[in-house]
């Protein structure tokens, strides 16, 4: 018994699609990820004790800038704005158990507000409100400085000269 064959022509059948050839210019990486080799447990031991190095160096500088409260701010917020933060227990180190360097640091024991010095030190003043950005529920202490540095800073910045102002005013649109 036979089964019936189709005879098809030859136009009937598909043709492939010839798709254009690009041309691209070579990766600028090169080969670089091709090759790529894990590092090995001497270089990561190595890296490892680099940073453990860094993160002491930073340590020494830290304690040579907590003699000046404003300098002592100043070296918090840019390791904050760096990202190095998370290195540190900075926030502990600062405000301790209820904010004690901040009592001892900052406020005025005669009068019981915060040192009148602390009004004319622009930049002093603007590392504190950053500061007490990282208050948590109940450091009442924190809250205070927020209320003293807020109200002394919107009405320093109408003053201050163009690069200052607006950092002033940058920092109270936009907190850490």
């Amino acid at each position: 018994m036979s089964t019936p064959v189709s005879v098809c022509s030859l136009a009937q059948i598909p043709q492939p699609q010839i798709r254009p050839v690009a041309n691209f210019h070579p990766d600028v990486w090169g080969n670089q990820f091709m090759t790529y080799t894990p590092e090995d447990k001497v270089l990561r031991a190595c890296k490892e004790e680099q940073v453990k190095d860094l993160e002491k160096e930073v340590r020494r500088k830290f304690m040579a800038a907590s003699a000046k409260p404003s300098q002592l701010l100043n070296f918090i917020d840019a390791v904050q704005r760096l990202g190095l933060a998370y290195h540190f227990e900075l926030r502990d180190h600062i405000c301790g158990n209820k904010g004690t360097i901040f009592h001892v640091k900052f406020k005025d024991h005669d009068k019981g507000g915060f040192k009148e010095a602390l009004i004319t030190d622009v930049q002093g003043m603007l590392g504190l409100y950053e500061a007490v950005h990282l208050r948590v529920h109940g450091e009442d202490i924190l809250e205070e400085a927020l209320a003293f540095s807020t109200t002394h800073l919107k009405a320093m910045v109408e003053h201050l000269q163009y690069p200052l102002a607006a950092h002033v005013a940058h920092a109270l649109k936009w907190p850490i």
